[in-house]
C-alpha cells in the first residue's frame, strides 16, 4: 500500500524523530503543532519515524476518515533525514528513493574507487 499512491497529491516528510507509539489522533497533532500544517488536507500523506529506522508509519485524511499504516523492513533500514526540524514535501521520485532505502533529501550513491586496476586484460 505504502508503495503505492493512488490518491495521494502531497508527500510531507516529518523529519526527525517521531514517537511511533503514536496512533492517529497524536500524529494528527504532530502535524498541527510541530509543523504547524493541516492533517485533514485530503490526499496529503504524512510519513513518520522513530528511533529505529526500521519502520515508518503514515498518515492520510481521505476526506472521511484517517488512514494509518505502519511498515516494517524485516531486513535493512530507512535512511531518515534527522536534521532539519522543518516537514519536507517529497517528489513522488523522492518517496520512491526513501522506499528503497535512500535518504529522499539526499539522495548520494557511493563513489568507488578501484584499488587495483588492469590493464590489458580483456574480460568476455
Amino acid at each position: 500500500m505504502l508503495a503505492e499512491l493512488g490518491g495521494v497529491s502531497k508527500i510531507i516528510i516529518a523529519v526527525g524523530y517521531t514517537d511511533l507509539r503514536l496512533g492517529i489522533n497524536g500524529l494528527a497533532q504532530v502535524v498541527g503543532s510541530k509543523y504547524d500544517l493541516n492533517p485533514f488536507e485530503k490526499g496529503t500523506l504524512f510519513l513518520f519515524c522513530g528511533r529505529k529506522t526500521d519502520r515508518i508509519k503514515a498518515l492520510l485524511w481521505e476526506g472521511d476518515g484517517f488512514l494509518l499504516l505502519y511498515k516494517r523492513l524485516e531486513d535493512g533500514r530507512f535512511d531518515w533525514p534527522r536534521t532539519p526540524a522543518q516537514a519536507a514535501c517529497l517528489t513522488p521520485e523522492q518517496y520512491h528513493y526513501l522506499l528503497i532505502g535512500l535518504n529522499p533529501l539526499k539522495p548520494k550513491i557511493k563513489q568507488v574507487k578501484p584499488q587495483h586496476v588492469h590493464i590489458g586484460t580483456v574480460f568476455c
